[in-house]
């Protein structure tokens, strides 16, 4: 019935009309690969300006400093590395952090289970993941209300079903009904057994993101996590310049560990950075020298993204706001910054203050979308699936985000002047007053011609009426509950699935339940 890795059972000729309308409706899971672009980086900066910002990162960095709260370890390690430390304070010396940074790779791999669908984070790339870390879920039937693990894994299968998302994410909800301390464990298990894509570990305390590894180490077999990247998580920074030991202590076990960081400003531009472009991106180069710098410190080579999640404030409600101008020159700005570091990209996403997946919702998301496709960005997280600032998941605009992103693909692939595209063979046999339908250049590229979303609604007025004369949500809702319906779970050695299963009953039973 499912044609894996994007291969349809070949059909035989008959059938007519309904054999073709069979053949679309028929259910596959296809997975399309990571986005390799074959157009340019829009670059917003002048050479000039980014001379500036990076110089003014380094003051920072050298006159003002950065924290490492309650970690005495990372103090160590700075003060070593020639850093000037005073009480909890790290002031480092212009050129250090940069020199540190050199040594983490332009790129790197990311294996998946499935190897098919390993993805490569850096160079041209783009890697496409879900959203992360909402407390809250939507749908159209039941409305917005406290995520459950079964909405977690609803969304991983979700996640496993669409086409242009190539990564599984991490976090996709918090599943509020299973306990603080081992909603990781089941989570991961999730990833791990309800989809093949690659995916994140967890950081919100350092022995979850060891028991992240130790999970990878079943799935992976041991020398193979430890020789090859497996998982990339998200390491947020306190800005301004705040790097707290939970996070730190995360980022520690996955830098030891041969495992990717994304090392991230988590900013709302006017609240935890100036309000001007050139001032926040002082800020977020400043930030993520030091933490790349750091993970540097703690494994050279060790894989890192260079991280820049940066939105603006409404300064009438104090509300941040998503899909903004300022908000795309960041993005366009940290790109620069980031290739000139030849270090891999992350910002963007479906990002969203809409409450609802409505025309607001639809408004910003393409706005940020766009802006990750054009400004280099290598891995995308909140690809789809946000609503209202981060606070919601929502079932509906996941797919609906997942549809679109089939458009980045489209755009990234360019323009081709091929003897088949010059189409030169079909302007002279249609010649003047013909029409191309039935042509044969026609005829031989039909089908890939033009791309076609899987979710909006192409049909006649009378069709669309007859139809219920659905909207966007309603069209959504019921993709929500077809690709649910026909999910099926990705083949697992069974030994690896026992042996998952027995190590997080194993954890859980070590520890009482811990809400907070």
């Amino acid at each position: 019935m499912m044609a894996e890795a994007g291969v349809a059972p070949r059909r035989g000729r008959g059938g007519g009309g309904a054999a073709r309308r069979a053949e679309r409706t028929a259910i596959r899971i296809e997975t399309a690969k990571y986005i390799e672009r074959n157009i340019p980086n829009f670059e917003i900066l002048s050479e000039e300006a980014l001379e500036i910002i990076e110089t003014n990162a380094e003051t920072v960095l050298a006159e003002i400093g950065v924290n490492f709260v309650n970690n005495p370890g990372a103090l160590a390690l700075w003060r070593e590395a020639g850093a000037e430390v005073e009480g909890e304070r790290v002031r480092i010396p212009r050129g250090l952090a940069r020199q540190l940074c050199q040594t983490a790779p332009e790129s790197f791999t990311q294996h998946a289970r499935n190897p098919e669908k390993n993805v490569v984070i850096g160079g041209k790339s783009l890697v496409c993941a879900p959203v992360y870390g909402p407390p809250f879920v939507r749908d159209a039937a039941g409305g917005r209300r406290y995520a459950t693990m079964e909405d977690f894994r609803n969304f991983v299968k979700l996640g496993y079903m669409s086409k242009y998302l190539h990564h599984s994410g991490g976090t996709v909800c918090e599943p509020t009904d299973v306990p603080v301390n081992k909603r990781h464990l089941d989570m991961l298990l999730a990833h791990m057994t309800l989809s093949d894509k690659p995916f994140m570990g967890s950081v919100t305390e350092p022995s979850r993101a060891q028991d992240s590894v130790e999970m990878c180490e079943i799935l992976f077999g041991k020398d193979f996590v430890q020789q090859n990247t497996v998982m990339t998580s998200l390491i947020n920074i306190n800005s301004p310049m705040t790097f707290d030991d939970v996070m730190m202590g995360a980022l520690e076990i996955y830098a030891k560990n041969n495992q990717a960081c994304i090392v991230s400003p988590f900013i709302v531009g006017g609240a935890m950075a100036p309000v001007s472009v050139a001032g926040t991106l002082t800020q977020v180069l400043a930030e993520v020298l030091a933490g790349i710098a750091y993970s540097q410190l703690v494994r050279p080579g060790a894989p890192v993204i260079f991280g820049a999640f940066v939105t603006s404030i409404d300064m009438n409600s104090g509300a941040p706001t998503f899909g903004t101008p300022e908000a795309s020159q960041i993005l366009y700005g940290a790109g620069q910054l980031a290739r000139r570091m030849k270090l891999p990209f992350r910002s963007g996403g479906g990002l969203c203050a809409s409450k609802l997946p409505d025309a607001q919702a639809a408004y910003e998301t393409a706005n940020t979308l766009n802006a990750a496709l054009l400004g280099g960005v290598n891995f995308m997280l909140h690809a789809c699936g946000w609503l209202e600032g981060g606070l919601v998941s929502s079932y509906e605009k996941f797919v609906m985000d997942a549809d679109q992103l089939g458009v980045l693909h489209k755009m990234a692939a360019g323009v081709s002047v091929d003897e088949n595209a010059q189409a030169m063979g079909a302007i002279a046999e249609v010649g003047p007053g013909g029409h191309y339908l039935g042509c044969a250049h026609t005829q031989a590229n039909f089908k890939e011609a033009f791309w076609r979303s899987d979710l909006l609604d192409y049909k006649p007025f009378e069709t669309w009426e007859e139809e219920g004369a659905r909207d966007t949500q309603a069209l959504a809702s019921a993709r929500v509950a077809h690709l649910l319906n026909s999910y099926q779970q990705p083949a697992l050695d069974p030994e690896i699935a026992a042996a998952l299963n027995a190590y997080v009953a194993a954890k859980k039973a070590s520890m009482p339940d811990a809400f907070m």
